[in-house]
Order: structure tokens, then C-alpha cells, then sequence
């Protein structure tokens, strides 16, 4: 078994379901008592707000870095950065450390292309719904139909005043573990017009999103990153490890 090495604590709440589903995750292809081999850095996820909010990409690289050296150093095998947010900063931290960082916007794409799906919708902080970095990665990861032609996949996200919306129950609510109703109908809604628009499925990306709402809120699959890097992440370290 692979240690996992895990960059956490954006926010602790979504790290700890990580945590969970990993060890689940080992236990339920290995049986008995067995847990998964990780180590974490967890960090403040005030300074990572503040920074992110101000706009300084930088000296986000560089803590992100800092934080996969010292997980590294740890004895991780590979890394995974519980949190979508900060995969921007994925070429930071690769240039970082010696061992693999596995994406959390692959097993969310392949599980994408697995459906067939050609449009889909994404939810998340502004970062992730307005930049490139998360939306392009998805779209390259469409691979081919028979004939060689490329199977694109169109991410689409919502309308300025619901993309505020989503981000506000981000930071002011789901990041500090408070779940609220109102806020569920309200990602409700968001859902149901990216439907209207014709998402066949919608990703949830950011990672404490599946705090609040599963899919017995959506009329089209759900594409929850977090279950997904973290079942990818347990793969990754069981290799041919049969269940």
C-alpha cells in the first residue's frame, strides 16, 4: 500500500470527509481492520481565504508548495490537495516535489466521459467557476468517438447573480460547517436552471459542497469531486489490490 499524501484544512470540514472516505474506502477493499497509510498538512484556512480573496496568487503557490514539500518529506508516496480552489496552483506544486499530485479534476472528467455526457454544469467557488484552470481541464479531458473525433464537453456555469450566490454559502457557511436549509433550496434552484440550459450533469466543484446537497437535489447526475478524488486516491494507492 502507497502512503497518501494529503494537503488539507481548505477547509477542515471537507478534509475530514476526505479522511473518512479514504479509510473507508481501504477498509471496504481489504476487509478486516484495515485503514489507509496517509500523512496530512493541514493549514489555516483564514490566511488561505484572505490571500485568495485579495488576489494573491503567489504567495498562495508558494504556501501550497511549502505544504507538498513538507507532506513529502512525510513519506508520501503521491499527493492529493483536498480542496478544488487550489488546483490552480497544481503546476506550483508539481514543480514542488518529486512524487506525483494527483487531479481532482480527472476522476471528475473520466467519470464525465464515462456517461457520454457533452454538456455539463459546474458549481463552485468564483475562482473555480469564472477561471480557466478548472473548466479547461474538464473540457481537454474529452477524449475521442470512434473515427478519431473529438468528444467534446461544453462546461457551463451560472448566471453572474447565481455564480455570487454559490460562492457566498461557500465562505460564509459550508467552510465553517454551518448547513442550512435556505441554502440548500438555493442551490436547488441554481441546479435547476443549469438544467434548463441544458446540463445533462452537474459537478460539484468545490469540496464541502456535498455537505449540503446530494442528489436527491438534482434531476441530472451529480458529479461529487470529493467522493470521487478520494475513491481515486484509494485506487491509486491499493494499485492491483483486488477488492
Amino acid at each position: 500500500m502507497q502512503t497518501i499524501g494529503l494537503i488539507g484544512g481548505m477547509s477542515w470540514e471537507s478534509s475530514a470527509h476526505y479522511y473518512r472516505l479514504i479509510n473507508q474506502g481501504v477498509r471496504d477493499r481489504l476487509g478486516d481492520s484495515h485503514s489507509a497509510k496517509s500523512v496530512m498538512v493541514s493549514v489555516d484556512f483564514a490566511e488561505i481565504d484572505r490571500l485568495q480573496h485579495d488576489g494573491d496568487w503567489a504567495a498562495l503557490g508558494a504556501a501550497m508548495a511549502e505544504a507538498a514539500q513538507a507532506t513529502a518529506r512525510a513519506g508520501a508516496d503521491f499527493l492529493i490537495l483536498c480542496t478544488n480552489t487550489m488546483h490552480k496552483l497544481a503546476p506550483e506544486i508539481e514543480a514542488a516535489v518529486d512524487i506525483p499530485l494527483l487531479h481532482i479534476v480527472d476522476p471528475a472528467a473520466a467519470a464525465i466521459r464515462a456517461r457520454g455526457m457533452t454538456r455539463v454544469g459546474l458549481i463552485g467557488t468564483a475562482f473555480t467557476m469564472e477561471q480557466d484552470f478548472y473548466r479547461a481541464r474538464i473540457e481537454r479531458a474529452g477524449g475521442e468517438r470512434a473515427g478519431g473525433e473529438r468528444a467534446g464537453v461544453e462546461v457551463i456555469v451560472p448566471e453572474a447573480g447565481d455564480r455570487r450566490v454559490v460562492h457566498d454559502i461557500i465562505y460564509r457557511e459550508l467552510v465553517r460547517g454551518i448547513i442550512d436549509d435556505a441554502s440548500r433550496t438555493a442551490y436547488r434552484d441554481v441546479i435547476a436552471r443549469l438544467i434548463a440550459r441544458g446540463a445533462e450533469g452537474i459537478v460539484l466543484g468545490c469540496t464541502e459542497i456535498m455537505l449540503l446537497i446530494g442528489q436527491g437535489d438534482s434531476a441530472v447526475p451529480l458529479f461529487d469531486t470529493t467522493t470521487l478524488h478520494a475513491s481515486a486516491a484509494v485506487d491509486r494507492a491499493l494499485g492491483g489490490v483486488a477488492s
